[in-house]
């Protein structure tokens, strides 16, 4: 539970009483490395009791680095709160849940994840959500510049986006791909619903059986059915190996390719004032098709073994480090922790906005859409075992990310009544989905652009994270396209993700300190953090992630896709692109340690680089100069506090 100090605290200018700045303006207390007054963020000195002049730089020191934009040009907001909620519902709420949760829980033993996935959601997936969400909303900052708390960690940054960028090229794809099932929707059969000849006689239809299905059926083994063989062999084409090249994209896939970026492009155009409006669509339609298609799950014969093998907990495997690692990067890839998105998006509400409260209806209703999705899958893979004559759940499909264009077309095939009607509003919603996700992370990207070059007009940086991530995205559309999402999904964005998620914490959590990011919260919204988030920032989270890191290097195997084994150089590739990410951290802190004044040490350059900037805290002038008397008197009181290294542990976890 978090304690409310001050129940009238949703304003813009946040939390301050008046009589309390006054007391401060008038006796200015001189504290080491401390805010003084006469350095206030508009560049003005005013004039206070005891204030002199500002000490002039040394020789050869550089000026302090300030926020790109921050002081000249207003940034965006949303047009209200409840559009800041809607869109990252939208943003979070979606393939992750829909597409990768069920193929996940379904590689790692069904009921075996659900645990380890709940496990981990509690103690890193909504801490670290509502941590993101604070830095974001009390800085105003993108994903880049919300590390002027500590400059020389910069790089985790730049090195999310990296990974944000990756997520976003495939991302599309998969829209690309709902699009075509979409469109193959209105045909007057369902093309994946009846086997070809070309397929033999292991191809079972998807289509409604007759009753002598199992006379028919008995004695032979598990069969594929006509949906898998659709989507392997005429959408993705896909080959055996990509050892002689991935090939060419197909065309119809190209022309949706482009047809998915045109929307995204067109939510985008206008910044958050467009993509807000078009938030409450992305983020609600969903769930009508979710409980009609539940609703149909449950009623195939077969489908309650399904979901019992689902929900039912297989203990020894906790002990199995490779399920926690799919936990958590689940939990990452669900949420859409650790890429920058949900800093970007909580950056453009006001300051005084009721984030707790945002962040506990997301992470709680992610984890009810993704243990819906999961019902629902499970419920149709029960289906299917029925249909082969086995109790072999896992047996019944291959898993990756193709499960969701297989056992929800499936299903949909089984429906005797109007198949078309709910095929069409089942990929409809699985493109809003995706859509809304997307939005989110190009988003994200294009932000950090225009924090970088605030002379780019908006509509100039979506147009260009279009055409880039479109002809990136055609790789996917070949025929090896699967096989380079795999390689690049796991090297590009889990590995990278969960190590650069690491340094965040830890810098966040022990540089900038709990203590400190407790106080920024109690001033911007009135609320004492409770005992649970800081334990869980400064030492549970960082400890959990850190552990499975560890285990999984231990443990590492040789990635594959599906039985195929990539070759040595596309290994070689993949940890080239895994190192390039996470070194991005070291690559930003060269520029950050030479920005600092050069008549200091190299040690003490790297010191100063780690404390925040002298405009970090609130956008709006007025609140920052408030923000830093605030901590000035925190300061003045630290002074007569113990100074060992346990007192200070202590002092930063508990306050």
């Amino acid at each position: 539970m978090e304690t409310k100090i001050n129940n009238n605290n949703n304003n813009d200018n946040g939390y301050m009483n008046q009589a309390y700045v006054g007391s401060l303006n008038a006796s200015t207390i001189s504290i080491p490395g401390a805010y003084k007054p006469n350095e206030s963020s508009n560049g003005k000195k005013p004039v206070s009791e005891g204030s002199g002049p500002a000490p002039a730089p040394g020789p050869g020191d550089s000026p302090p680095e300030v926020e790109a934009g921050q002081q000249g040009k207003k940034r965006e907001s949303w047009s209200n709160d409840i559009e800041f909620l809607m869109s990252c519902i939208a943003l979070s709420v979606g393939l992750g849940n829909v597409w990768r949760f069920p193929f996940t829980a379904l590689e790692n033993g069904g009921g075996a994840f659900v645990i380890p996935y709940l496990i981990v959601l509690i103690l890193v997936g909504k801490p670290v959500y509502y941590l993101e969400m604070l830095l974001g909303q009390f800085s105003s900052r993108g994903s880049v510049k919300v590390y002027d708390f500590s400059p020389i960690m910069r790089g985790i940054g730049y090195g999310q986006v990296l990974a944000t960028g990756i997520v976003t090229t495939y991302y599309a794809t998969l829209m690309a791909l709902t699009l075509r099932y979409f469109v193959n929707s209105f045909f007057p059969t369902l093309p994946w619903s009846y086997c070809r000849e070309e397929w033999g006689a292991e191809c079972l239809d998807s289509g409604p059986q007759e009753a002598s299905r199992a006379t028919s059926l008995a004695g032979s083994g598990v069969r594929t059915t006509s949906a898998e063989f659709y989507f392997t062999n005429i959408i993705l084409r896909e080959k055996a190996s990509i050892d002689d090249g991935i090939g060419y994209p197909s065309w119809s896939l190209a022309l949706a390719l482009a047809v998915a970026w045109i929307i995204i492009a067109g939510i985008m155009f206008k910044g958050v004032k467009s993509s807000g409006k078009a938030s409450y669509f992305l983020a609600l339609f969903p769930y009508v098709v979710m409980l009609i298609l539940l609703v149909r799950a449950l009623s195939l014969p077969g489908a309650f073994d399904g979901v019992l093998y689902f929900l039912r907990p297989q203990w020894h495997k906790l002990l199995e480090p490779q399920v926690w690692y799919a936990a958590v990067t689940q939990v990452f890839f669900s949420l859409a922790i650790c890429f920058g998105n949900i800093i970007m998006y909580a950056s453009y509400n006001r300051f005084g906005h009721n984030i707790y409260r945002d962040a506990n209806i997301v992470t709680t209703l992610d984890t009810f859409t993704s243990l819906l999705s999961g019902v629902i899958i499970f419920g149709i893979l029960g289906n299917l075992a029925y249909e082969n004559n086995t109790t072999d759940i896992a047996s019944v499909v291959n898993g990756g990310p193709g499960l969701a264009f297989i056992s929800y077309p499936d299903a949909i095939a089984k429906f005797k009544w109007l198949p078309q009607l709910f095929s069409v509003l089942f990929f409809l919603m699985l493109f809003v989905l995706g859509i809304g996700s997307n939005v989110g992370m190009a988003s994200c990207l294009s932000t950090v652009i225009k924090d970088q070059f605030g002379h780019l007009k908006n509509w100039t940086v979506v147009v260009g994270i279009a055409f880039v991530g479109y002809f990136l995205g055609l790789m996917y559309v070949t025929p090896g396209g699967q096989f380079l999402l795999n390689l690049v999904d796991y090297f590009g964005v889990t590995f990278v993700a969960l190590v650069l998620a690491i340094f965040e914490l830890v810098t966040i959590a022990w540089i900038y300190g709990v203590k400190r990011l407790c106080r920024d919260v109690e001033f911007m919204i009135g609320i004492k953090t409770s005992l649970y988030y800081r334990i869980c920032w400064a030492v549970v989270t960082p400890l959990l992630m850190l552990t499975i890191l560890i285990y999984t290097l231990v443990l590492y195997e040789p990635l594959k896709y599906k039985n195929y084994t990539y070759q040595s150089g596309a290994y070689v590739f993949g940890w080239c692109l895994s190192a390039f990410g996470v070194g991005q951290v070291l690559f930003w802190a060269i520029p950050a340690v030479r920005k600092q004044p050069s008549h200091l040490g190299l040690w003490a350059r790297i010191r100063k680089a780690f404390e925040p900037l002298p405009n970090w805290g609130p956008s709006d002038p007025e609140t920052l100069k408030r923000y830093q008397l605030f901590v000035q008197e925190g300061n003045a009181n630290a002074l007569f506090r113990r100074s060992s290294i346990w007192h200070k542990i202590y002092d930063n976890i508990f306050g």
